[in-house]
């Protein structure tokens, strides 16, 4: 069984692995239409600052997920190549998610350990 505080940890870093991957995905889809829509001469002021508004919020949801990572890798006492590993599911598209999983089940594998 996993002690409460390593489950409150991984709880969290799973609810940001999510929210920050979902973020991430919108934010590379808005960045593509913008600039492909730029090359094709489609300017439109509030497409851009709606842009600009996604990439700002997920760059504070990505410094949230960033804790969250840190409190469990610290928690669990894993390499730092662990926890740059998880920090890295914030930047590339996708990743946190396959992250996610990946850290959901080896979590209790090394709790029971």
């Amino acid at each position: 069984m996993t002690p409460a505080p390593v489950q409150g940890a991984l709880k969290r870093y799973r609810v940001m692995a999510f929210v920050t991957g979902s973020f991430l995905l919108l934010l590379t889809v808005v960045t593509l239409v913008k600039y492909i829509g730029d090359a094709a001469g489609w300017h439109a002021n509030a497409f851009w600052s709606f842009a600009t508004v996604v990439g700002i919020i997920h760059g504070w949801i990505f410094m949230i997920y960033v804790l969250a990572c840190a409190d469990l890798w610290r928690r669990m006492k894993w390499t730092t190549g662990r926890l740059l590993t998880m920090v890295l599911g914030g930047v590339v598209p996708a990743m946190s998610f396959v992250m996610e999983r990946r850290v959901s089940r080896e979590v209790p594998v090394s709790v029971a350990a």
